[in-house]
C-alpha cells in the first residue's frame, strides 16, 4: 500500500527538496524531507524508509558517507543519489557505495519515478 510507504529525501537545496518531496506525495506516498544526512539520521528514519534519495554534495556527511553509514548501520533501503557535480569518478564512487541509481541535475521527474520504482520493486 502506497501511503504507508515512506520514501526520505535529503537535500540541501530547499527548494529542490520541497519538489522532491511534493512529487513522491504526488505518487501516493509518504515523504519526509531532511536538510542534511545529519538530520535525516537523528530523526531515526533510515529503517522506516522503503526507499532513500540523497544529494551526493551536501555540508556536513556526502550522500555517499552516508550511504557507507546505513550499510555499516545495516539498513538495506535503497538509495537513490542526486548530484548536479560532474567530475570525473563521482557516479562509478557513488555506484560503489551501493547506490541503486545515480541522477544528474536537473533530472525529468520521469527518471526519478523510474528510480523509485525500481527501488520499490526490491
Amino acid at each position: 500500500m502506497a501511503e504507508s510507504t515512506l520514501i526520505s529525501i535529503i537535500d540541501d537545496d530547499e527548494s529542490l527538496r520541497a519538489a522532491l518531496v511534493g512529487l513522491v506525495r504526488s505518487l501516493g506516498y509518504r515523504a519526509s524531507g531532511f536538510a542534511n544526512a545529519e538530520d535525516f539520521l537523528a530523526a531515526d528514519q533510515a529503517n522506516a524508509s522503503a526507499a532513500i534519495v540523497t544529494d551526493i554534495q551536501m555540508p556536513g556527511l556526502s550522500g555517499i558517507e552516508l550511504k557507507e553509514r546505513l550499510t555499516a548501520d545495516g539498513c538495506a533501503a535503497p538509495v537513490i543519489m542526486i548530484t548536479a557535480r560532474s567530475e570525473p569518478g563521482l557516479q562509478e564512487r557513488a555506484f560503489a557505495s551501493g547506490a541503486l541509481c545515480v541522477l544528474k541535475k536537473p533530472f525529468a521527474a520521469e527518471a526519478l519515478i523510474d528510480c523509485l520504482e525500481r527501488a520499490l520493486a526490491k
